[in-house]
């Protein structure tokens, strides 16, 4: 019989799991935000309790706890090279990393974007992340003033309305 047709042993290894790019600059220092290393630190202790309850008598929860594995491994990889950074003293007067900025277009449409780790970026929140193009644009600017980044269909243009920190 061809051996394409027998079972393999299910105490085999399973591969090891792929390695994750960082979406980091070489050299660039993983920051994040204080409730964003506490909202990960949460979430890998989840992870933790869930990993106790899966009992590992197949394969499915082998698999199951590799994928845990694998999640654990990326929370703690993150935790252990960040920088949490707290807001920094009144007056707001300046964007910093961890801001929250009212920004408006050209269109007169407004906005507001929240400046983040790499690892706790949420578009559907509208939390981009520091070493993004809109976010580089914003750091260092001020209230009042005109900013200017490329996007894929050109050049957009903000105007900064106010500045804000969590």
């Amino acid at each position: 019989m061809s051996k394409a047709f027998t079972r393999e042993d299910d105490s085999e290894e399973l591969p090891p799991p792929p390695r994750r790019s960082s979406p980091l600059p070489p050299g660039a220092k993983n920051y994040l935000t204080a409730d964003g290393a506490q909202r990960l630190r949460g979430e890998l202790d989840r992870c933790l309790e869930h990993r106790a309850s899966v009992v590992s008598d197949s394969a499915d929860a082998k698999l199951e706890l590799q994928k845990i594995d694998q999640h654990v491994a990326a929370l703690q990889a993150v935790l252990d090279s960040a920088v949490v950074t707290s807001p920094p003293e009144k007056p707001w007067d300046e964007v910093r990393f961890g801001a929250s900025v009212k920004v408006r277009d050209t269109a007169g449409e407004e906005s507001t974007y929240r400046i983040v780790g790499v690892d706790e970026t949420d578009i559907d929140r509208d939390w981009v992340s520091w070493v993004s193009p809109i976010a580089r644009a914003l750091l260092n600017a001020r209230v009042g003033q005109r900013v200017r980044f490329r996007v894929p269909a050109g050049e957009r243009e903000l105007e900064i309305l106010s500045i804000t920190y969590e």
